[in-house]
């Protein structure tokens, strides 16, 4: 935990009036009168609830967690901070009862990343299981989504127990977020819509996770045959339909490993080098294959 709220002797405060600062700058500044209750000497506490909220939202800062770089060196990672409320509330209580102005520093509690140096440097040894399957190039928005999905991708710890899901790691798919306009399956027949050509790196993912022997929940065939996975080997997403999700079976987290260059995608587990793998026999890629049409796929776009 942080220092707490300290009280700044000088420059004094505007009289009735609280400074709050957060590293030397002001961001809030409220009046006494604004938080006692009608009629009563007393703080109203549904004021002080709404005004804690939002000066939570303007400190709090999420914690990075420390990532493989380009040449596989580790960034370190960086913590979070978030709003000490306990703190502050006996500190603006104090300015409340006071009956004076006061300049303050903002309290605030420390919050770790999940993955730090240490666990990385751990579990970036040993390689449980790795796919690569292959795309054009030329195909400007196409490879362009395919390289904004890899990055979300790349780097996330899976811990024991817990179930990794595609479109919850990548979220929607929309301009905003800088995904383009590609071919896509909608009952199977091609079109065109906004992410198309990820399903390439949601089917490299699963083969890659099913060679490294994690427990694969849930994954969706296309309507129609795809040319960079054998028959059966393609998992379709779509934000808010089809989504590729598995569970790490194992009693040690693994780390993914994504990149997408010079037409193609390989995804790599890696875990610890005392992991007890039970990796899988999965087909090779392939160029030109077919799969299974999926089921009850009526009016749903996929591939994106």
């Amino acid at each position: 935990m942080l220092a707490g709220l300290m009280l700044i002797a000088s420059p004094p405060a505007p009289q009735d009036q609280l400074i709050i600062e957060d590293h030397g700058k002001t961001i809030a500044q409220v009046s006494r009168s604004e938080f006692t209750a009608p009629g009563l000497p007393v703080i109203d506490r549904q004021k002080l609830d709404q005004f804690i909220a939002k000066l939570s939202d303007k400190t709090v800062r999420s914690p990075v967690n420390a990532t493989l770089g380009p040449n596989h060196q580790i960034v370190a990672e960086r913590a979070g901070y978030t709003l000490d409320r306990e703190n502050f509330i006996d500190q603006f209580q104090h300015f409340f009862y006071s009956k004076q102005s006061a300049r303050v520093i903002v309290p605030l509690q420390k919050v770790y990343p999940e993955v730090d140096s240490e666990l990385l440097s751990e579990i970036r040894t040993q390689r449980i299981g790795t796919y690569m399957t292959y795309f054009n190039p030329g195909n400007k928005a196409r490879t362009h989504n395919i390289e904004l999905a890899v990055r979300s991708i790349n780097n996330q710890v899976v811990f024991p127990g817990r179930i990794f899901s595609f479109n919850r790691t990548l979220g929607q798919r929309t301009r905003q977020k800088g995904y383009q306009t590609a071919r896509i399956i909608v009952k199977g027949e091609y079109s065109e819509g906004i992410g198309g050509g990820i399903c390439q790196v949601s089917s490299t993912l699963f083969n890659a996770a099913d060679r490294a022997g994690l427990h694969i929940v849930e994954r969706y065939a296309h309507s129609k045959r795809v040319a960079y996975v054998p028959p059966g080997r393609d998992a379709t997403v779509s934000w808010m339909g089809p989504d590729f999700r598995f569970r790490n079976s194992y009693g040690l987290p693994v780390l993914i490993r994504a990149s997408s260059s010079g037409g193609r995608v390989i995804f790599s587990f890696y875990s610890s080098s005392v992991i007890r793998a039970n990796p899988r026999t999965v087909p090779a890629p392939a160029h030109e294959t077919g799969c299974k049409p999926a089921e009850d796929r009526k009016n749903r776009a996929e591939d994106r």
